[in-house]
């Protein structure tokens, strides 16, 4: 196998030029592990195995496993309505919106960045005008955006991917839990875990080895140029994405998810219940009988994918910190590992 992914790894660097990294393991330790490009270009600093990556919407994975903790201790119910829990005035959000509904996207919140929307990168640059990212450090400075947006559809009508839910997600953890998200996740899942590279970094403090995110070239050629994507992301991330990650911290995580280090055997079931494509806050997808759980983000400046195989307990997890689409070279190698 080994042999196989990295004929299919470095032949695929090549050609599309990417710049993060590609890892493979199982339960007897790295299969294959290769970093390409410069997390600093300007320095020629060059990306290594351990570098940590801007995940983008990979946050989710931990937002949602952060909720689940809280449901497995009695703290919080998927049946819970949001408006019963979280003490702000929601305004046009549908009372009928639950905890599952969030974590399921299947809330019909309206979202401040729609990702169903064909005007979605125009609306997003337009989003920024009004609410410059630089003041994106608490979730509560994401209501303004969110609450005052009509319903996209009934709660539990249909699945509609949703940023808004998320956000509304991780204020309810804060007001579950009694402290900030950011403190929750690092305290309940990044310190008990040991992720060593992990965290919410500031675009403008980023910790020694951490990859500085580059956007596309203005020709529209997909090439990523030397402009990094600061002005064009949250200063801090929140709980619908932007988290700091690397390889081998993902690897953890995957491994405590499924050793069930973070909620019980009872819970683990539950967060892969399928729900269309989703389980509670993960991607699922099933073919001719092989499953697969993922996680994916995509922003400017990142791409990611990180999944789990359960047939061959296999993690294969892409960090990029350009706008390279992984998916091509991901598709080739779920087809060997799975």
């Amino acid at each position: 196998m080994k042999e196989q992914v990295q004929e299919i790894v470095d032949k695929w660097g090549e050609v599309e030029g990417f710049s993060g990294v590609i890892s493979v393991s199982g339960d007897d330790g790295v299969i294959y592990q290769k970093a390409f490009g410069y997390r600093n270009k300007a320095e020629e600093l060059p990306n290594t195995v351990d570098t940590a990556f801007a995940i983008a919407s990979g946050t989710k994975l931990f937002t949602a496993l952060a909720a689940c903790k809280l449901i497995d201790e009695g703290k919080l119910a998927l049946s819970d309505k949001i408006w019963n829990v979280l003490p702000y005035d929601l305004k046009e959000v549908d009372k009928d919106v639950t905890v599952e509904h969030l974590l399921t996207h299947t809330s019909g919140v309206g979202d401040y960045i729609d990702e169903e929307a064909d005007s979605e990168y125009f609306d997003i640059l337009k989003l920024y005008e009004n609410h410059p990212s630089f003041k994106w450090t608490s979730l509560e400075s994401y209501l303004p955006m969110i609450v005052d947006l009509r319903p996209k559809f009934k709660p539990g009508e249909r699945v509609g991917y949703s940023n808004a839910g998320f956000i509304l997600l991780g204020l309810i953890i804060e007001s579950v839990s009694k402290m900030s998200y950011h403190e929750y996740i690092k305290e309940n899942i990044i310190q008990p875990l040991n992720l060593n590279h992990t965290g919410f970094y500031p675009l403008n403090n980023l910790p020694k080895n951490s990859a500085l995110g580059y956007i596309s070239d203005d020709d529209g050629d997909g090439d990523p140029g030397t402009t990094t994507n600061i002005l064009f992301m949250p200063i801090i991330g929140g709980s619908d994405g932007g988290i700091f990650t690397c390889a081998d911290d993902l690897d953890t995580l995957w491994k405590a998810i499924m050793s069930d280090r973070i909620f019980s055997a009872k819970m683990r079931e539950l967060f892969f219940t399928p729900h269309e494509d989703f389980g509670l806050g993960v991607y699922l997808d099933e073919n001719e009988g092989k499953k697969v759980y993922f996680t994916v983000g995509g922003d400017y400046g990142v791409d990611f994918v990180s999944a789990y195989f359960p047939s061959t307990r296999i993690i294969v997890s892409a960090l990029g910190n350009t706008e390279i689409n992984t998916f091509p070279l991901m598709e080739k190698l779920f087809e060997v590992v799975s």
